[in-house]
């Protein structure tokens, strides 16, 4: 345990450190967390303390009691992280995917807006090019999320691989800070629902007859540096999957 914790932790704390290991996949589906002696051990806390926290959890369906065992992590198979808090466990742990994940269908191609709200987020003229790159969440064999990444052209000066279909294996956004020395900032992540296109219920591989109207929740996540917006992505969730925050 890290000797830089409070040296006394609530339990809202406590929730929260095991709730973000959780995220991280450092706690994965069916390992134990430590007993209630050790976590009052750890966070110099109360048993009364140690045990609001491991009821936090298990009321947000993250943990459940296993007899003869302990306090084990439970697989979510209905849930899928947001795209900020996907940032926050690449910036944590490096790691780029979550337990049981992978990502699949990867594409990266020019192309020209033709969104005036896209071209508006990223302050473009309508028919202005972009790089264009998708990819398709899947865990545990499911597919859960199909993301859009439209970047502005002036990011291909400093990160020409930005057109591999090849996967970057870290935020690409990493390698262009690296590379110029600037600073990328992100916008409050905005969250909506309208009716799937076509290409998104291809990508989810969602089986519906044509035509059939099929709601889905999208998260969009636009990213800038001191010249501008830098890139707008979008996060769209295949039905019957909640999403949530690591924190």
């Amino acid at each position: 345990m890290s000797g830089n914790k409070p040296k006394r932790a609530g339990y809202a704390e406590i929730a929260s450190h095991y709730r973000q290991q959780i995220a991280d996949g450092t706690l994965a589906p069916g390992d134990e967390l430590p007993s209630m002696r050790e976590v009052m051990a750890a966070f110099n806390v109360s048993i009364t303390t140690a045990n609001r926290a491991f009821k936090m959890l298990k009321s947000e369906g993250l943990t459940a009691p296993k007899p003869g065992v302990g306090t084990v992590v439970v697989d979510q198979p209905r849930i899928a992280t947001t795209a900020s808090a996907r940032l926050q466990r690449i910036q944590r742990t490096g790691k780029a995917y979550g337990p049981k994940e992978k990502s699949v269908d990867h594409t990266a191609e020019l192309r020209s807006v033709g969104d005036p709200t896209l071209a508006s987020h990223l302050e473009l003229e309508i028919h202005d090019e972009v790089v264009v790159r998708t990819r398709t969440f899947v865990r545990d064999g499911k597919r859960t999320v199909f993301a859009v990444s439209c970047i502005n052209m002036r990011a291909l000066a400093d990160v020409p691989e930005l057109l591999s279909t090849e996967p970057f294996g870290q935020f690409w956004q990493e390698v262009y800070k690296a590379r110029t020395g600037r600073t990328v900032t992100k916008s409050p992540e905005r969250r909506g629902a309208r009716l799937a296109y076509d290409y998104e219920l291809q990508a989810l591989q969602i089986d519906v007859v044509p035509g059939t109207p099929v709601p889905v929740l999208v998260l969009v996540n636009t990213f800038s540096d001191e010249d501008g917006p830098l890139e707008v992505w979008e996060d769209v969730y295949a039905p019957g999957l909640w999403q949530v925050d690591s924190e």
